[in-house]
């Protein structure tokens, strides 16, 4: 079984997004390690890309600023594998499907299983375009996983039919980046997916504080948090990791209650 599942056995999932690298490495490991050590479920880790389509401007400069300071997929690789000594908690990439095919999908997939990452989100690639990555996913037993956004409509049953790891739906329209309120009606979305998949659903896009996290954990099994955090991240730079301990302690405790 994809050890993804560990992540929702006790209750609400709190899942932070960092990207790595930004400001660099050495942070980032200390970051995640904070996230972990304060009741993070599962850490999505952003591998930088030139062009990343869903994010807003906070993560868009996080990839900029990481990929200016010399971040390369292998070096990720290589950081994940330390990290893995003593970060026990399940970890997934995200990224864009040009990071994979330039690196080539078989060696790409088949290095995640060695370094311990059990799953991988593709924000760009579209269902019905997965079979260029599923075989090889299932081949080194990654969970590939989809995203389902207010626009997929009838394709929401669909999707979570053929959901692995976890789902991952958006809350709003438009890219990543905190939202002062999120009016998306997702208790239908979730509605949906519960009547086709076991599979857990977290929602993601546009939280930013205890409130919201609550609001969305409560409607589905988890809330995920990107910008919020990599605006801490902006802010503070190597400072910053107490910090992101503390607010991810926060959410934490906020979806618990």
């Amino acid at each position: 079984m994809n050890s993804i599942a560990k992540a929702f056995e006790n209750g609400k999932a709190f899942i932070p997004f960092i990207t790595c690298g930004d400001p660099d490495l050495e942070t980032t490991g200390k970051v995640v390690r904070e996230m972990a050590a304060n009741g993070a479920d599962l850490i999505e880790l952003g591998i930088p890309f030139s062009d990343p389509t869903a994010e807003g401007p906070v993560i868009q400069n996080a990839n900029l600023r990481a990929l200016s300071g010399g971040v390369t997929t292998d070096k990720i690789f290589d950081f994940v594998k330390d990290l893995r000594k003593d970060v026990k908690i399940p970890l997934v990439f995200m990224t864009y499907a040009n990071v994979v095919f330039s690196y080539g999908s078989e060696k790409f997939i088949s290095t995640l299983k060695e370094i311990g990452i059990d799953g991988i989100i593709l924000p760009d690639l579209p269902f019905e375009e997965k079979d260029e990555f599923l075989p090889v996913c299932k081949k080194y037993d990654i969970a590939l996983i989809s995203l389902i956004a207010p626009t997929s409509a009838n394709r929401i049953a669909m999707i979570a039919k053929e959901a692995e790891g976890f789902l991952y739906i958006v809350s709003s329209l438009g890219v990543t980046g905190t939202r002062s309120e999120i009016n998306t009606d997702l208790s239908s979305i979730v509605k949906i997916v519960r009547q086709n998949t076991k599979i857990p659903c977290a929602i993601g896009f546009g939280i930013s504080n205890p409130d919201q996290a609550k609001k969305m954990a409560d409607l589905s099994d988890g809330a995920i948090v990107g910008s919020a955090i990599v605006k801490l991240l902006e802010k503070e730079g190597r400072n910053a990791p107490s910090s992101v301990g503390s607010f991810v302690k926060q959410m934490k405790e906020a979806i618990m209650k």
